[in-house]
Order: structure tokens, then C-alpha cells, then sequence
């Protein structure tokens, strides 16, 4: 997929009156991944994404590890948008990002990543083993 039909996927999906809002979202959505993300899930994922959407998630600088909940918190925070805006949002980007992984790269990245990721993804959260 190239980034242009990615871009447009997203708009589509959601909802987004334009091209350069749904470019936003990636932007923001897919930077706050990249400092989620480490190690060999955070290089395989950017090599399923157009090189642009690769380029944003391989710049996002590691941060401390966050629950999905508190990853939309913190977006919400960095754009002065409201949480319910931001999860729309990282919805419509990840749910897409889950389509270009294949279900056995969005198992590893989940895997990788601590509770409450795969809703964004639109997966259903199964509980981990104790």
C-alpha cells in the first residue's frame, strides 16, 4: 500500500474531512507508537509500513512503557485534544497499521506492547497468562 492510499484509508475510515487531517492523526498517532515500541517488533512493523508511515514510527524517541489507556492520555495531552477525539484517532490509524502488520506481526507487536493496545488495534483484549 502506498502512503497515499494509506492517507486515504484513514480519512475514509475516519471520517476526516480531509487528506491532511487524517495526516495528523498518523503523525501523532504513529510518533507516540514509535516510543512505545522497541527492539526487533518496532523494525518489523516499519518494514509492513508505506516509507513514509515507517519514518514517523522509527522517529518517535522511547518513552516510559504506558497502558494503551495512558497513551491516549498522553496524545490528548501533546495536542490539547480531548481524550474521546484522540482515541478516534488512534483508532483510525491503528486499525489500519493492524491491517498492513498480518495478524502474526499484530500478535508479536501486542505481545511487546503492555495492556490495552489491541482495542486500538481493533483486536479484542485477551487476557495474558499469569
Amino acid at each position: 500500500m502506498t502512503y497515499d492510499l494509506m492517507l486515504e484509508k484513514i480519512r475514509y475510515d475516519g471520517a476526516y474531512p480531509t487528506r491532511e487531517r487524517a495526516e495528523e492523526a498518523v503523525r501523532l498517532v504513529l510518533g507516540g507508537l514509535g516510543g512505545q515500541l522497541t527492539g526487533s517488533e518496532r523494525q518489523s512493523l516499519a518494514a509492513r509500513l508505506p516509507e513514509e508511515a515507517a519514518d514517523v514510527l522509527l522517529a518517535g524517541r522511547p518513552e516510559s512503557a504506558l497502558t494503551g489507556r495512558d497513551f491516549v492520555t498522553s496524545l490528548a495531552l501533546r495536542t490539547g485534544a480531548s481524550t474521546a477525539t484522540t482515541r478516534w484517532d488512534t483508532g483510525s490509524v491503528l486499525t489500519t497499521v493492524a491491517q498492513l502488520a498480518g495478524p502474526d506481526l499484530l500478535a508479536q507487536v501486542l505481545r511487546a506492547l503492555p495492556q490495552g493496545y489491541a482495542l486500538l488495534f481493533g483486536r479484542a483484549e485477551l487476557a495474558r497468562a499469569a
